[in-house]
């Protein structure tokens, strides 16, 4: 069990009307995307080396629960099958591994599991709980990593506004815009730190010539990160008005604080410098593009998706008490309903970045792209790694 002080970070459970398994058709949507980038990695895997790969090891990190578990790894299999064919090769014996924190809900996967082997039979899967923060694999084990939606996730919130007393958000909006810059200071460190961290790991567990195609929510480097608002700071602002209301203690909603940050494209690319495993060789650009998923969005629906993110964390800090997710649904509604369409709000331009990296004589590519996948600039950053 989590000790007193420790968030229990995982979506909502089980297959109900509040589950993330419900309601995570947006994130369907982001790695629905992620499919050509993961595809042209195995033919780049399956084309470099002078032999033709015998097996290959791919681990999904921060895979989750519900129907998108298994998206990504499913993307790789058939690619992996279909380069067989193209190279008219033996099948290549495929190792899946599935990671995510111990407290997501493994079962319903576990039971997927069986289906998705029986339509893979060359493919051998396994599950491995633990942070991303941390070594998973042994050295050298993996030829892809793939990740969606889980890296801007924090391995906790900043301490240095905890240990100070320092509110992430608060009611008083005058207040809360003079202390943002400090805020998003401690957030951005923390993300340096564990950001960091994800690459020294993943650098000792990739083979020679391994990848990682990874996607997070970030922001472009020319939006200032005091002017942006995140999908998780609109859970913020519910939560606010509620406790501005009485319906959640004050003192309660100044200690709150969700374990996520946005970085920019600029941001990861000095902490990959700094880490000093990649050396950057190239970064592109390129001009903004529209993209807008083809999803009827309303208030209530996006509602649910954030309680299906974000209800365990409220629940942990302010209670089990059932009245605070219905407040907390009926507020969002509302909020939106007022502010306008989410259809407008969600097709804003996006843009990609490209570079190029080097790591101990091995050729590292990394490519990134933005992408809209909820509302109020909430991008999300595509990054390959090679």
């Amino acid at each position: 069990m989590a000790s007193q002080h420790e968030q229990l970070v995982h979506m909502n459970r089980g297959q109900g009307k509040t589950s993330y398994a419900c309601n995570s058709s947006l994130q369907n949507v982001e790695q629905n995307r992620m499919r050509l980038m993961i595809e042209e990695t195995i033919a780049d895997l399956c084309s470099t080396s002078s032999l033709f790969p015998r097996n290959m090891v791919v681990a999904d990190l921060g895979f989750s629960s519900g129907p998108n578990a298994l998206a990504l790894v499913s993307i790789a299999a058939d690619a992996i099958h279909n380069q067989c064919l193209h190279f008219q090769q033996p099948q290549v014996e495929v190792c899946v591994l599935l990671n995510d924190l111990p407290d997501n809900d493994f079962n319903v996967v576990v039971k997927s599991l069986v289906a998705f082997q029986q339509s893979h039979k060359s493919v051998v899967t396994g599950v491995v709980p633990g942070s991303f923060y941390g070594r998973l694999f042994t050295s050298g084990s993996l030829h892809l990593v793939c990740s969606s939606n889980g890296l801007h996730w924090l391995s906790k919130a900043p301490e240095e506004l905890k240990r100070n007393q320092i509110p992430a958000y608060g009611i008083d909006e005058n207040v809360r815009i003079e202390r943002r810059h400090l805020v998003i200071g401690a957030y951005a460190r923390q993300f340096r730190k564990d950001f960091t961290l994800f690459l020294e790991m993943r650098a000792k567990e990739l083979a020679s010539g391994g990848r990682m195609v990874v996607s997070l929510a970030g922001r472009r480097s020319e939006e200032l990160a005091s002017q942006f608002t995140h999908a998780w700071e609109s859970v913020a602002q519910v939560l606010s008005e509620m406790a501005s209301k009485g319906v959640i203690n004050k003192e309660q909603f100044d200690s709150f604080y969700i374990p996520i940050y946005g970085p920019s494209d600029e941001e990861l690319r000095e902490i990959i410098q700094l880490e000093g495993s990649f050396s950057i060789r190239e970064m592109q650009v390129p001009e903004p593009s529209s993209s807008s998923g083809n999803m009827l969005i309303t208030p209530s629906r996006i509602a649910n998706m954030l309680r299906a993110g974000f209800e365990p964390i409220i629940v942990q800090h302010f209670g089990s008490s059932g009245e605070i997710m219905v407040e907390f649904v009926r507020t969002a509604e509302r909020r939106w309903s007022e502010e306008g369409s989410l259809q407008q709000e969600m097709a804003k331009p996006a843009s990609n970045v490209g570079c190029v990296a080097k790591k101990g004589g091995v050729t590292w590519v990394v490519a990134a792209c933005f992408w809209e996948c909820l509302h109020d600039g909430y991008l999300h950053l595509g990054v390959i790694i090679c």
